[in-house]
C-alpha cells in the first residue's frame, strides 16, 4: 500500500512546486492597463498645429527616441507604444485627447504633454483616474504639489524659479533698470510674472509696465511698441516661440535697444532666434539647463555625440539648432530611465513612486553639474540653471549654477 502512495504523494509535492512556482512568477510581473509582458503604452498631448505648433518637435523627437529604444529590445524587454495627439494649444481638446488617451487607447500613464493651461485642464481629472501625469512640459510651480496632486509631476525648472533668477540678475547687474514685462496672458505668463515679482521683493517698482497679450493674436507688434513708450530700458518677454521671435524683430525694427531677457522656453536658437534674425539677437539674455546643439564646445561631450548620433539615425530631418529637440530627448530619456527602474512591477503607482526616486541622474543632453532629483516630497526634477548670452549664432553661457532651492 505504501509503494502504491508514494507516487501520489511525489505527484502533490510536484503540484505544490508547480503551483509555488507560477504564483511566484505573476507575483514577480505586475501591471496595470497599458502595460504586458510585451509592450507599454505611453500617451502624449503636443500642440501640432496652432499658435505653439513650434513646441511640436517635442513630441516628433519623443517618438523618435521610443523607436531607438524598441530597435534596442526595448525597457526590460517590452517594446514602447508611443501615442501622441494633437490639441492645438487648446485647453477643451486637451481634455478630449486625454480622455482618448485614457478610456480608449488605455495608456498607463501621459508623458509631457505641453502647455500650463492644457495641463491644468486635465490634471483634476488625471489625479481622479489615478493615471501619473509625468514630466508635465511646462514650468508651472503647481506641478509641484505631491500632497493634492500625487499623480502630477513636472520635470523643467518652475517658471517662477527661472524669473526670480532673472530679477536678481536685473537688480545686481542694473540696478536703476526701468523694467517693462511683455507676458502671455494665461497661467503660463502670470506664474513668471508672481516669480519675477517675487525676486525684486520690495524693489518691484523697478517695473514700469505689465504688458500682456493673447495666444489668438496674430501678432504682439503694437505691445511691443507701448513697452518702449512706457520708457523701459529692460525688456522681459515671457511668451511661446513664435511671439518672442516677433518681440525681437519688431524691437529691432523700431531701433528699440533695452537689456532684454527671453523665458528659456523660447530661446531655441532654431526655433526662434534664427527666424527673428541673428542680427537683432545680439546681446539677448536668458537661462538655461540644456546643452545647446550648436555650441561647437559640446562637439565633443560624450552625452552630444550620443544625441548626435541619435538623430543622425533616427531623426534625420530634425534641427539639432531647435532646443525643441535636445528638450524632448531629454524628457524621452528620463521616462525610460524611470520604466527601467520599475521593473517587472509596471503599476501606475510604482510608476509614480519610481518617478519620485531619483537621485543625481545625469542625462546626455543636460549641463554639467545639473542633474535630475526627486522625492516623495518634491516632485521638481530639475532645478538648476546658468545664465547665458546670445553672441553670433549661439550662446554663451556666463556665471556658475544657480540652484532655485538655496534661493540663489
Amino acid at each position: 500500500m505504501m509503494a502504491a502512495r508514494l507516487p501520489l504523494a511525489a505527484l502533490s509535492t510536484a503540484f505544490v512546486l508547480l503551483a509555488a512556482t507560477c504564483s511566484g512568477a505573476e507575483a514577480q510581473k505586475t501591471y496595470d492597463t497599458g502595460a504586458s509582458d510585451s509592450e507599454i503604452r505611453i500617451g502624449n498631448i503636443m500642440p501640432y498645429s496652432g499658435p505653439a505648433s513650434g513646441y511640436g518637435v517635442i513630441g516628433k523627437t519623443e517618438a523618435a527616441y521610443f523607436a531607438m529604444v524598441n530597435a534596442e529590445g526595448g525597457i526590460n524587454g517590452r517594446k514602447i507604444k508611443f501615442i501622441s495627439y494633437d490639441d492645438a494649444y487648446s485647453p477643451p481638446k486637451t481634455v478630449e485627447q486625454a480622455r482618448k488617451l485614457v478610456e480608449s487607447n488605455e495608456v498607463l500613464l501621459i508623458f509631457n504633454s505641453l502647455g500650463t493651461a492644457a495641463n491644468g485642464a486635465i490634471q483634476k481629472y488625471m489625479n481622479t483616474k489615478k493615471v501619473p501625469q509625468l514630466f508635465v512640459a511646462s514650468g508651472a510651480s503647481k506641478w509641484n504639489d505631491p500632497a493634492n496632486f500625487p499623480w502630477t509631476m513636472g520635470w523643467q525648472p518652475s517658471y517662477q524659479d527661472e524669473a526670480r533668477v532673472y530679477a536678481k540678475f536685473i537688480m545686481k547687474e542694473k540696478p536703476e533698470a526701468k523694467v517693462g514685462v511683455l507676458f502671455q496672458n494665461d497661467d503660463f505668463g502670470k506664474d513668471y510674472l508672481k516669480g519675477l515679482k517675487n525676486g525684486f521683493g520690495d524693489k518691484a517698482a523697478m517695473i514700469v509696465l505689465e504688458e500682456s497679450y493673447e495666444t489668438s493674436e496674430s501678432a504682439i507688434d503694437n505691445h511691443v511698441v507701448k513697452l518702449k513708450a512706457a520708457g523701459a530700458d529692460t525688456l522681459i518677454t515671457i511668451a511661446t516661440p513664435k511671439f518672442t521671435a516677433q518681440a525681437i524683430k519688431k524691437a529691432a525694427e523700431i531701433g528699440w535697444q533695452p537689456l532684454h531677457i527671453v523665458s528659456n522656453v523660447s530661446a531655441s536658437v532654431g526655433g526662434v532666434l534664427q527666424p527673428a534674425g541673428f542680427e537683432n539677437a545680439q546681446g539677448i539674455l536668458s537661462a538655461s539647463y540644456l546643452k545647446d546643439g550648436s555650441d561647437p564646445q559640446w562637439d565633443h561631450d560624450a552625452g552630444m555625440m550620443k544625441f548626435l548620433a541619435f538623430l543622425q539615425k533616427y531623426e534625420p530631418d530634425a534641427n539639432k539648432l531647435d532646443g525643441a529637440v535636445v528638450f524632448g530627448y531629454a524628457a524621452a530619456q528620463t521616462l525610460a530611465k524611470v520604466l527601467q527602474m520599475c521593473g517587472d512591477d509596471l503599476t501606475r503607482a510604482n510608476v509614480m513612486k519610481q518617478a519620485a526616486s531619483l537621485k543625481g541622474v545625469e542625462l546626455d543632453t543636460l549641463l554639467p553639474g545639473i542633474t535630475v532629483n526627486t522625492s516623495a516630497t518634491d516632485f521638481a526634477p530639475i532645478k538648476q540653471l546658468r545664465m547665458m548670452r546670445f553672441k553670433g549664432q549661439k550662446w554663451e553661457l556666463f556665471g556658475d549654477i544657480i540652484s532655485a532651492d538655496l534661493g540663489h
